[in-house]
């Protein structure tokens, strides 16, 4: 994902730098005026001279400038009438002899009147250009030299305004990348599908021989967290080429025709840099399809995915440009985008299997100290469904679990207290449950384990717990497949309907009684119940039909939203009463088992009331204990 790079401390703190220039510029030109002799008429001068109150004189072309004495000063207070004028020229100079000075003008008599005053006097020279420079021209340089440092601040950088429509993608060179496909794992066939890719960036003049066109894109699909974006710069990594990754949302902005303008410069890099791979992460924030906004008329988004649209059809392959680009939304892209020519192949990123998710786990505790007894294996099976990124949660989740616990390896006990709190939450041990509470949990969750374990096509059950967890959940039963499954039949189906139902069976055989504990079980088995009916025509009564609306992508959908069902009221009514007879058999079948095991019941919640936590081998070996004693000796 692109990341844009923060703020330099000199760019961050450039205003306080032109402020403090301002402030010093300010001082400097109050000391300058403050420093300037005070101008008096030529006839108050010529007075100065008759009193002998100037110590000495500095004659310019234009101007005269001397030091004023003390008397010198009292008499021209008194000429301007101004008595507390020493007092301020002396508080103003912090001296006894200010300056004064008046223009000069054409008078003969001045130097002779100043030899018979005994008065010091000296010609100089102004240098006018010098003065004019430093006063004017040097300030006006300063100024602008300010406004280019802060012009090239708001134009360079990723975050300068000027770069606004720069491209944001981070370019990782080969020896930034540093993931193959040795880091990667649970994803071969999409591996297999991306050889050819690799291949034609390192050599794409085989491919160019017979006249074959490489895909321009390359879109990989799959639920978040399967690996879509490692199995992207792996590509780059194997290929050893340029890896430029950036995010959808980077080509988003609050101002007009910024998407459109970095899609522009993304490719002319890429074309620069070529041969290369450009990656678009989220595809869907920039490529869903047109036409959808409620306010209808173009939007930004839309000129945005015009521009991709245009760019894709106007590169050449040839030069060793790849786009891929990684969603877990295809259906709301637009077709235009995932035509042949543009994003040709399209790659699924699937869940990981049993030897997928080992696979995994090896790779992601390459560094982890691992304890002997450790089995990658077991692990794999107790975590069915999990994609990479919740299988690299895990060892990390065990790894700071044994570190914690201060041991010099990660054991097996770390694991299984990191998938129990990946899965069902952090241990609440400080929500106290009263012993009432705790007994009906525990009745509640043996239940659901004991229909489990005596139904033929249910998982085994793994452990059950009455440990508070997460937010709500006050105790849970973990079933573990024994092997990847694909499909259900409706047997199947209506076996775990009824484990949902061995719950609340429990609490009305043990307290007749019910609690509000059941609320998500009944809520899954009337889903699965509705969805029997209404897509899978599992209904005998109904037949095989199928009353669920077809999920098409949107861009496929009117503006106008579909009705709420294409099937009449009394049709309806059927599919509520189909509905509810199934969940009322599960409900029986739930009872039937748990009166035939009420023993087993009352010993297994026993038990659990005890140790809070118990083992499906141990749950098993109740069973097989009240089975050894109905049989007759």
């Amino acid at each position: 994902m692109a990341e844009t790079p923060p703020p330099s401390p000199t760019a961050r703190y450039a205003i306080w730098y032109v402020l403090a220039l301002i402030v010093l510029l300010l001082i400097f030109q109050y000391y300058s005026v403050a420093k300037q002799a005070t101008e008096v008429s030529y006839s108050e001068f010529r007075h100065l001279v008759d009193i002998q109150g100037i110590d000495s004189l500095a004659i310019s072309t234009d101007t005269i400038t001397g030091k004023l004495l003390p008397k010198g000063v009292e008499d021209l207070a008194k000429e301007r009438k101004k008595p507390d004028l020493p007092a301020t020229l002396a508080k103003q100079f912090d001296k006894k002899e200010p300056m004064f000075s008046t223009v000069r003008v054409q008078d003969p008599d001045l130097v002779k009147l100043l030899e018979d005053k005994h008065i010091k006097y000296r010609a100089i020279q102004e240098n006018t250009w010098l003065t004019s420079l430093l006063s004017w021209v040097l300030p006006f340089l300063l100024l602008i030299g300010i406004w280019v440092y802060f012009f090239r601040k708001i134009g360079s950088g990723a975050g300068g305004l000027m770069t606004v429509g720069k491209s944001k993608a981070k370019i990782y060179v080969q020896d930034e990348t540093k993931v193959t496909f040795q880091d990667v794992a649970g994803v071969e066939e999409a591996e297999e599908e991306l050889k050819e890719i690799i291949e034609f960036l390192r050599n794409p003049a085989k491919f160019q021989v017979l006249g074959g066109n490489l895909p321009k894109g390359v879109m990989l699909v799959g639920p978040p967290g399967t690996g879509k974006t490692l199995l992207a710069r792996a590509v780059a990594g194997e290929a050893g080429v340029p890896f430029m990754s950036l995010s959808g949302s980077d080509f988003v902005e609050m101002f007009v025709g910024v998407g459109a303008a970095r899609v522009r410069d993304l490719f002319a890099t890429a074309q620069e840099k070529a041969p290369c791979i450009i990656f678009i992460d989220e595809l869907d924030a920039i490529g869903k399809a047109r036409g959808l906004s409620p306010l209808g008329g173009p939007e930004e988004r839309e000129n945005t995915l015009n521009q991709l649209l245009s760019e894709m059809d106007g590169f050449d392959t040839r030069k060793g440009v790849i786009i891929m680009a990684a969603t877990n939304r295809p259906e709301i892209l637009d077709p235009a985008l995932i035509r042949p020519g543009r994003f040709d192949r399209h790659i699924l990123v699937d869940r990981p299997s049993l030897k997928g998710r080992e696979d995994i786990l090896t790779i992601h505790s390459r560094h982890i100290k691992l304890s002997p007894e450790v089995n990658l294996k077991t692990l794999a099976a107790r975590t069915p469904g999990m994609v990479g990124s919740d299988l690299a949660n895990i060892v990390n989740e065990a790894a700071l679990l044994a570190a914690r616990k201060n041991k010099t390896a990660v054991e097996m006990d770390d694991f299984e207290e990191s998938i129990d709190r990946v899965v069902a939450g952090l241990e609440k041990r400080n929500r106290v449950m009263n012993p009432r509470e705790k007994e009906i949990v525990a009745y509640h969750e043996t239940g659901h384990a004991l229909v489990a374990e005596a139904l033929p096509t249910t998982d085994p059950v793994h452990r059950v717990s009455i440990i508070p967890r997460g937010i709500g959940a006050l105790g849970y039963t973990m079933q573990l497949p024994t092997e990847d499954r694909y499909l259900m039949t409706k047997t199947e189906l209506e076996d775990r309907m009824a484990v949902m139902m061995g719950g609340r069976v429990a609490e009305e055989l043990i307290f007749n009684e019910i609690s509000t504990g059941a609320q998500n079980d009944l809520f899954r088995a009337t889903d699965v119940a509705r969805s029997m009916i209404r897509e899978y025509g599992m209904s005998e009564k109904l037949g095989p039909i199928t009353f669920e609306r077809e999920r098409r992508p949107l861009f496929l959908e009117t503006m106008m939203p579909p009705s709420s069902k294409d099937y009449s009221e009394a049709t309806a009514q059927e599919i509520d009463q189909e509905v509810a007879a199934l969940v009322d058999k599960a409900h029986r079948r739930a009872r039937d088992i748990l009166e035939k095991l009420r023993p087993s019941l009352e010993k297994a919640a026993g038990i659990l009331l005890d140790k809070e936590v118990l083992e499906g081998e141990e749950l098993r070996e109740i069973l097989n204990h009240a089975k050894d004693q109905k049989q007759p000796a």
